[in-house]
């Protein structure tokens, strides 16, 4: 006996904050809306665990309450300030306009589709990853993992680095020239390391990335390794290997590990880059969010921002496809241009000074110094923030 298909108006694969923002901005539109997701929440997200004060600032635009709420978070660590060490071990302290804070993903993630429940009529499907999709005339039909059929007439790919939407309609090879890999690790009783204070460490050999140690709270660090994918597959790079040896190593932080406690095991994950290329990120009746449009800062290789405000930018593009009844590929290709002005024009600029720096850790070591000159410090924070 078949299964009945159930139909909406949109859905949104992927329930993290690309996909949270864009149901929480389409919560007063009136559409029939289902938020799938592959995991049971909570669930953790292998990254770096910081939270950029844009990502808040774009949930405080839909609600200034969402955005309070986060901050009740446990754990949690508000950022104050960042040190970042140049390859020569000067350092360059500084603090962000923005407020914001560091919170493992399994939490803050869990927080976003707290918010999409209790201030959103739009149907959460947990444990439902996608199978297939396939694009028809007047609709999308959706197959998941369950056998489910579902059908709609937008769909909104939120569904990460390995997006399925984005394999299945927009196949493309993996350019490692565009491309992070990263590992992580959590930490306790680091020596030097505060509440408050996040680290960045460059070494001369491995200037397309860098190690970072990011309080998480509650006495908690998360502690990776991110690198151009190009470099580790030209140098045959194995950042499980090198994340420890660095830490044992590196001048800035030789000594401060010993007798840290590690908690679990090291983990990788992958980052497409944004910037430096035109990537599309829509079609008809399909449009992708965040990682799955490659929307990571190749710079600090941050991406929850970028996620929650393409998400709610999709949320926008949503709605005039259902006013004007028109989800073709010309008419979605309005969204490619409001995320290439908004958010692609910023990333196309680190990511040529990423290339730019990364074989010349002199040049590192000269804009850390010329930070230090009176007036000339909000010039270099601007650059690479």
């Amino acid at each position: 006996m078949l299964s009945p298909v159930t139909t909406y108006d949109v859905a949104i694969i992927g329930a993290g904050p690309a996909g949270t923002a864009c149901a929480l901005a389409l919560r007063q539109s009136g559409l029939r809306v289902a938020l799938l997701d592959k995991a049971q929440f909570p669930r953790d997200k292998v990254c770096g665990d910081a939270i950029p004060g844009h990502a808040l600032k774009a949930l405080r635009q839909l609600d200034p309450a969402f955005a309070d709420g986060l901050w009740q978070l446990q754990p949690l660590d508000a950022v104050q300030q960042s040190r970042l060490v140049a390859p020569n071990g000067d350092s360059l302290w500084m603090r962000w306009k923005l407020p914001s804070f560091n919170s493992p993903r399994t939490d803050f993630d869990a927080a976003l589709l707290a918010l999409v429940r209790a201030h959103s009529p739009a149907e959460i499907r947990e444990n439902t990853g996608l199978k297939t999709l396939c694009i028809e005339a007047d609709h999308v039909r959706l197959i998941t993992t369950d056998g489910t059929e579902i059908t709609c007439r937008l769909v909104i790919g939120c569904d990460g680095a390995n997006s399925v939407v984005r394999r299945q309609l927009l196949p493309a090879p993996l350019d490692r020239a565009h491309h992070c890999a990263g590992v992580r690790a959590y930490f306790s009783n680091i020596k030097g390391a505060q509440a408050g204070l996040t680290e960045y460490f460059f070494t001369k050999d491995y200037l397309q990335g860098y190690l970072w140690i990011f309080p998480v709270g509650q006495g908690v660090y998360n502690v990776g390794l991110g690198m151009l994918s190009e470099t580790v597959a030209k140098h045959k790079v194995d950042l499980k290997q090198v994340l420890p040896e660095l830490l044992a190593t590196h001048p800035a932080l030789a000594g401060r590990f010993d007798g840290a406690q590690q908690h679990g095991r090291i983990q990788g994950f992958g980052l497409p880059l944004g910037g430096g290329r035109t990537v599309p990120m829509s079609g008809p009746r399909f449009l992708l969010c965040g990682d799955a449009a490659s929307l990571i800062d190749p710079i600090q290789g941050h991406g929850i921002d970028t996620a929650m405000q393409s998400g709610i930018l999709a949320a926008a593009q949503a709605v005039a496809c259902f006013a004007k009844q028109d989800f073709s590929a010309d008419f979605i290709k309005q969204y490619d241009a409001q995320v290439a002005q908004k958010i692609s024009r910023k990333l196309t600029k680190s990511y040529r000074l990423m290339r730019f720096l990364s074989n010349k850790p002199w040049l590192v070591n000269a804009g850390v110094r010329l930070a230090r000159v009176p007036g000339l410090k909000p010039w270099v924070q601007k650059a690479i923030g």
